[in-house]
């Protein structure tokens, strides 16, 4: 039998967890203390009301609950891979809902970005390409740069492992979390990482912030806007 890329590829998963009400556990838990952070990461990186925001890998709204209250009505939407998840955090999560379509919430199992509007000026994958293998990232980085002309910066986060001589083998992250360099949660080298950026059109930089779980912060700002 075949591995899935991740558990949330794995068949029925999505049905399993949210039949036991576990939409927040889904998103990998410590639901305030990540929301906090992400908010700050996105505030810091010069994000403000009027700017038009995508939450990639969504789920049940853990960013999504305090950024759509604090963007502008309408300048939030999210993507993921399962449209049950975002209903439930639409649903169970969303205090005032006049403030994001439901419409803006979009299943998007291959980055592809259908029905994004091109005037995404600030974009989020927290989380993310930790469960996915390196083309993933690498797709995803071609499809922001090539789908969104607007954006300002494109923040995301992954786990690395520290050289090649490393990388090659489970490693046990700073938090605890043991990651791979074949199998969920992986791992990266940073050089491939920034390499993955430039090849893009992006001009990167990793963050040496302490992020839950022993991820690590890139932000990617397009080269026209770099310069």
């Amino acid at each position: 039998m075949t591995r899935p890329i991740s558990p949330y590829h794995a068949p029925g998963f999505y049905e399993a967890e949210l039949a036991h009400g576990r939409h927040r556990d889904i998103v990998g838990g410590r639901w305030d203390e990540t929301a906090r952070i992400q908010m700050q990461l996105l505030r810091d990186a010069g994000l403000g009301p009027h700017h038009r925001l995508l939450d990639i890998g969504c789920g049940s709204l853990r960013l999504g609950h305090r950024a759509v209250p604090y963007l502008d009505p309408g300048h939030y939407w999210g993507t993921d891979l399962s449209a049950a998840l975002m209903r439930r955090g639409y649903d169970a999560e969303l205090a005032d809902k006049g403030r994001l379509p439901p419409g803006h919430l979009i299943e998007d199992a291959d980055f592809s970005f259908r029905g994004i509007p091109d005037t995404i000026d600030f974009a989020l994958a927290f989380a993310v390409f930790t469960h996915l293998p390196a083309p993933y990232l690498a797709r995803a980085l071609a499809q922001v740069r090539a789908r969104f002309p607007a954006l300002n910066q494109f923040l995301f986060t992954v786990f690395l492992a520290p050289d090649a001589a490393t990388g090659g083998a489970p490693l046990r992250q700073l938090d605890g979390v043991v990651t791979h360099p074949d199998r969920a949660p992986y791992h990266l080298l940073a050089g491939d990482v920034l390499a993955l950026c430039a090849a893009a059109g992006f001009s990167a930089r990793q963050h040496g912030l302490r992020l839950p779980r022993g991820q690590v912060l890139f932000t990617a700002a397009p080269e026209a806007v770099a310069a």
